[in-house]
């Protein structure tokens, strides 16, 4: 399998992609602070997955993913404050949450599906 197959990358870039078309549009002072912090825990969600992919043992590509997951969560934590500080409403707020909360799950989906049971 090709890592570009992977639907869980796959979804990474699309959202890493959505979230940059909409930190474009800030103005410079948040494009600056919370726009950057906010783009890159997205982008460090695929960038993990990918650089996983490419480990050869598997406790070392579970370890990758895991930090894709610490990013996921990060970017979650950046897209609350973009909303408490009312760069984003709260109908984006709750669509892009939603839509990582997906992104959770199938992560942890492949998380498992890695290795043996017990590593």
């Amino acid at each position: 399998m090709k890592l570009e197959e992977l639907k869980v990358y796959q979804i990474s870039m699309d959202l890493a992609d959505e979230v940059h078309d909409l930190v474009t549009q800030w103005d410079h002072f948040y494009k600056y602070s919370t726009a950057q912090q906010l783009l890159d825990a997205a982008d460090s969600i695929s960038a993990n997955i990918s650089e996983g992919f490419g480990r050869f043992h598997f406790k070392d590509h579970k370890n990758f993913l895991y930090f894709s997951r610490g990013s996921l969560f990060e970017t979650k934590t950046w897209l609350t404050k973009a909303y408490r500080r009312n760069l984003i409403t709260e109908e984006k707020f709750n669509e892009l949450i939603e839509k990582y909360n997906s992104l959770g799950i199938k992560l942890n989906n492949y998380i498992n599906s890695i290795g043996p049971k017990n590593s």
